[in-house]
């Protein structure tokens, strides 16, 4: 059965990596739907978050011929249930919108929002949620003229206490050995 899935994968930060990944998921014709990288905890280390909608088995294979590229360090393949998720939304409003009443005001404090930008032609609107939430505001928003409208990818940490370094411990541990 098909589901979302997010995959976690850290590298050393080297040119073309990227599209090396994205064309071991363009072979198996698996969409990428988010796509976030970040510097990870460890310095020189580099974390990527990839949500894909497929099987358990066909993420799990794409994550190990991910691990198969020379500068990354290793892939994981996290359920929905293992991980904890935010994504960001910019919206940007005509800042008349607000001179009707307190209308968007009470909208935006209801959906957590907060006005980061406040100039005289447009106002910059935050929200940070699942994708469904900050979806909802951006409907919300469309009747108040939303002029423009940005999500980034999903930005995930994992709940188990599964630890980088432990992974390239055991990862040192082998290359030792062989």
């Amino acid at each position: 059965m098909k589901k979302q899935f997010t995959l976690t994968i850290f590298s050393e930060n080297h040119y073309g990596l990227l599209n090396s990944i994205t064309i071991i998921f363009t072979r198996r014709k698996i969409n990428i739907y988010s796509l976030n990288t970040s510097e990870s905890e460890i310095k020189g280390i580099y974390r990527y978050n990839i949500v894909i909608t497929s099987t358990l088995e066909a993420a799990q294979n794409v994550a190990k011929q991910i691990e198969k590229l020379i500068d990354v360090l290793g892939a994981f393949v996290y359920d929905e249930e293992d991980i904890i998720y935010r994504e960001i939304a910019l919206y940007k409003v005509p800042t008349k919108s607000f001179h009707n009443g307190n209308e968007v005001e009470h909208l935006l404090r209801r959906h957590f929002a907060r006005i980061i930008r406040l100039e005289k032609d447009y106002t910059v609107i935050e929200k940070t949620g699942h994708k469904d939430e900050t979806q909802a505001l951006m409907e919300e928003l469309q009747p108040y003229g939303l002029i423009e409208f940005v999500r980034s990818g999903r930005v995930a940490i994992t709940k188990p206490m599964n630890h980088l370094d432990d992974h390239l411990e055991k990862l040192e541990k082998l290359s030792s050995i062989q």
